[in-house]
């Protein structure tokens, strides 16, 4: 096969651009699917300058249309997809549990938890042409009920109803998929890239978009005996 077709949601700052910097530096054809077609375009053209081989698709992962738009796109330039990488999420989490609105709970959902099944159906079709596709949900370790329930954990404090439940959701999605498409050459994995300096944060992470990249890219080129249905940081597996 030649080289592998990637689509990163997300993919015009932060961890998701850095994730499709280092896929198309390996090889790939990237797809950088982002809301906004001014930064999308931007930023793909930024990597083509340096000479890797990106190309913007309009993505809007709350929006059927656009989602169903980025596919058929992707389907007549590539022909199939490799990689898929859900990384577009948000964190809008401005109160404590008992006074967050239902609206601020709903949007965070939406995002990151219905954008990634929405996206990860619309592109299975092409997902089933490749001999070994890959599919990353990016989430987080405050998606893992172990780590956040557990009052040693270094980001214990960090009880944030929206999006610390919107990621262990993510997970829940990753298992449902990678079973039912366990007699298939498609692994999906869960990914935690650790608290990185991001807009997301403020940029107060303690680690680089580089380093926060290195699962996805890790989970993206899995071997043919590779897991599937897990959560994993660079270290190794993490608990749910």
């Amino acid at each position: 096969m030649s080289e592998r077709v990637a689509l990163v949601t997300g993919a015009n700052k932060g961890i998701g651009l850095e994730i499709a910097r280092q896929l198309a530096s390996e090889g790939s054809t990237v797809w950088l699917g982002a809301r906004d077609s001014g930064r999308g375009e931007a930023a793909a053209a930024e990597l083509r300058r340096a000479g890797l081989d990106a190309k913007f698709v309009p993505l809007d992962v709350t929006d059927a249309d656009s989602i169903g738009a980025a596919a058929r796109q992707i389907e007549a330039d590539s022909g199939r997809l490799d990689v898929l990488v859900n990384n577009a999420g948000i964190f809008v989490d401005d109160a404590p549990p008992s006074g967050l609105s239902l609206d601020r709970l709903r949007q965070t959902y939406e995002t990151n938890v219905f954008g990634p099944v929405a996206v990860t159906q619309a592109m299975l079709p092409l997902l089933r042409k490749s001999t070994a596709a890959r599919v990353v949900n990016v989430s987080s370790g405050l998606g893992s009920l172990t780590q956040n329930s557990d009052p040693g954990y270094e980001y214990a404090a960090a009880k944030l109803l929206a999006y610390n439940s919107s990621k262990a959701a993510l997970n829940a999605v990753t298992i449902q998929f990678a079973h039912e498409l366990r007699d298939t050459p498609i692994k999906v994995n869960a990914a935690d890239p650790g608290y990185v300096a991001t807009d997301l944060n403020g940029n107060q992470g303690t680690r680089t978009v580089q380093q926060g990249a290195r699962i996805a890219i890790q989970l993206a080129s899995l071997p043919g005996d590779g897991p599937s249905g897990g959560f994993f940081n660079e270290d190794g597996p993490l608990p749910w």
